[in-house]
C-alpha cells in the first residue's frame, strides 16, 4: 500500500505540470488585455504599456510560464489585481467557505441517497415503501435535469421569499453577525467549539438551501449507483445462499450493501470532483464567498493569478480525492488485494 500512495504522489508532478501548462495557455488566450482592464479605460496607452512589461505581458508564453512556474515552487501563486492581495491570502480565507459546503453536502449525498437507494432496491414492503419507492425512482430520473443555479434559485423563491423559514443569499452569517474565533475557519464547527449555540445554529441555517441544492443535483447518481448495486446483488447467488439460512430481511440487505460498496465508493469519488465545480455556481447563488465564487469574480475581470491559483486548487483536490478513494476501494473489495498480491 505504502509502495502504491509513493506511485501515485510521484505520477501527480508530471499531471500537475501539464495541468498548469494547459490553464496558463488557456488562460491567455481569452479576449481581452489584462493591463487595459486593470488600469481602466481611460488610462493612457503610456501606462498601459508600462504595466504589460510589469507584468510580463510582452515576453513569450513558454517564458512567461517558465517565470510563474519559478514563483509556485517557491509558493508565490501571484497577485489578484482586483483584490491587491496575494491569491494565497484570498484563497485560504475562501477555502474554508468551500470545504463547509463540500464537506456538509457529500455527508448528506452519503447518509441519505445510500439509504434510499438500499431502501428502493430491496424486495417487499408495504404501500408506504413502495409509495416512497416511486417517488424516488422519479427523483432519479429528473435530478439530472436540474442545473444547480436554477434549483438554488428556485429554493431561495419557496424557503426564503415566499416561506421567509430560511436565511436569503446574505452569506455564511446573518448581516451584522459575528463570525466565531478562527479555529479551524467552518464557522459550524467553531461555534461548537466555543461553545456557541446560537451561533451554530445560525451559520447551519444558512448553508441549508446550498447543501440541498448540491446534494438534490448531484446525489442523484449516488442513488441510481447504490440502487442498481443493490438490485443486482439481491439477485445474486450469494444472496439465495444466506436466505436458505433463515438470515433476516435486514441481515440479506446489509450483506448486499456490502457487496454493491465498491461501485458506490468510485462514484463517490467521480461525484467529489464534480461537487467542487458545483461549488463555483452555487456559492454564487448563495452569496457565500468560498473560492468557488472568488474563481468567477476572477474570469470576468481577467484576473489570470486567481484563475490559475483556483485550478490549481481544484486539480490537487481532485487527485487527493482519488487516490483516497482507490484506498477505500481497495479495502473493501477483497478481490482487488488477492489480485494485486497474485501480480
Amino acid at each position: 500500500m505504502l509502495v502504491y500512495v509513493v506511485r501515485r504522489l510521484l505520477l501527480a508532478i508530471p499531471q500537475m505540470l501539464v495541468i498548469l501548462a494547459v490553464t496558463f495557455v488557456l488562460i491567455r488566450m481569452l479576449p481581452g488585455d489584462p493591463a487595459r482592464l486593470q488600469l481602466g479605460p481611460l488610462a493612457p496607452q503610456a501606462g498601459v504599456d508600462e504595466l504589460r512589461l510589469e507584468m510580463r505581458l510582452d515576453e513569450p508564453i513558454p517564458v512567461q510560464f517558465v517565470a510563474y512556474l519559478g514563483r509556485v515552487v517557491h509558493g508565490d501563486f501571484g497577485n489578484s489585481w482586483v483584490t491587491g492581495s496575494t491569491v494565497l491570502s484570498d484563497m485560504s480565507k475562501r477555502l474554508p467557505a468551500t470545504l463547509e459546503l463540500l464537506t456538509l453536502g457529500l455527508l448528506t449525498i452519503l447518509f441519505v441517497m445510500v439509504p434510499l437507494g438500499t431502501i428502493t432496491a430491496s424486495r417487499g414492503g408495504g404501500i408506504f415503501t413502495r409509495a416512497a419507492k416511486r417517488i424516488a425512482n422519479a427523483y432519479g430520473l429528473l435530478a439530472g435535469a436540474f442545473p444547480d443555479f436554477w434549483l438554488g434559485l428556485l429554493l431561495l423563491f419557496v424557503f426564503f421569499t415566499t416561506l421567509k423559514v430560511l436565511p436569503g443569499p446574505e452569506g455564511r452569517l446573518t448581516i451584522g453577525a459575528t463570525p466565531p474565533s478562527t479555529i479551524t475557519g467552518l464557522y459550524t464547527v467553531d461555534s461548537l467549539l466555543h461553545g456557541d449555540i446560537s451561533g451554530f445554529v445560525d451559520a447551519l441555517s444558512h448553508l441549508v438551501l446550498p447543501v440541498c441544492t448540491m446534494a438534490l443535483v448531484y446525489g442523484a447518481v449516488i442513488y441510481k449507483t447504490t440502487w442498481s448495486s443493490v438490485s443486482l446483488a439481491l439477485r445474486a447467488d450469494f444472496t439465495t445462499y444466506v436466505e436458505g439460512f433463515g438470515l433476516s430481511r435486514w441481515r440479506v440487505l446489509m450483506q448486499a450493501l456490502r457487496a454493491a460498496a465498491p461501485p458506490v465508493v468510485i462514484m463517490t469519488g467521480v461525484i467529489s470532483g464534480y461537487l467542487l465545480g458545483g461549488a463555483v455556481l452555487i456559492e454564487t447563488v448563495f452569496n457565500l464567498n468560498g473560492v468557488g465564487q472568488y474563481a468567477v469574480q476572477s474570469v470576468v475581470s481577467a484576473d489570470y493569478a486567481p484563475i490559475q491559483g483556483f485550478v490549481l486548487f481544484a486539480a490537487f483536490f481532485t487527485m487527493g480525492v482519488y487516490l483516497v478513494v482507490d484506498i477505500i476501494y481497495i479495502m473493501v473489495d477483497p478481490r482487488v488485494r488477492i489480485r494485486g498480491r497474485a501480480d
